[in-house]
């Protein structure tokens, strides 16, 4: 993958501006923050964001892939507020379980998600190795 940054722009933090990639790739379908069994074992919004990840690093890998080779995603969180008051909590979060790859992304305040308890839903875009 090469990470493009626009000659003078300063380099963005916690995602990347656009990527150049090449293979085969892999969508994932939007995850939420619930277990195997598709239960919610929290409320909170930052304990979703972690088990949606642990979602999304699973499906990779079933897939034959992994964290590293994901080139893009689409946050839809339904507390805006609340993710900008722990954003700290996000990003140690994400770095612990996808790592230093940093993918182009969206994150969109949404009002609701199909399933009720969802806070957040996160679609994947990534390239096999």
């Amino acid at each position: 993958m090469q990470h493009i940054v626009p000659p003078g722009w300063p380099r963005p933090r916690g995602y990347s501006n656009g990527i150049i990639a090449e293979g085969k790739m892999f969508f994932l379908a939007g995850v939420v923050g619930w277990n195997a069994r598709e239960e919610f074992e929290s409320d909170d919004l930052v304990d979703q964001f972690r088990q949606a990840l642990l979602n999304i690093r699973a499906i990779l890998e079933a897939g034959g892939s992994g964290p590293e080779h994901i080139t893009r995603m689409t946050w839809y969180v339904t507390d805006m507020a609340g993710y900008r008051a722990r954003i700290r909590e996000f990003g140690a979060i994400y770095k612990d379980i996808i790592g230093k790859n940093f993918p182009v992304m969206a994150c969109i305040g949404i009002s609701a998600l199909v399933e009720v308890r969802a806070k957040i839903e996160i679609e994947v875009t990534a390239m096999m190795p």
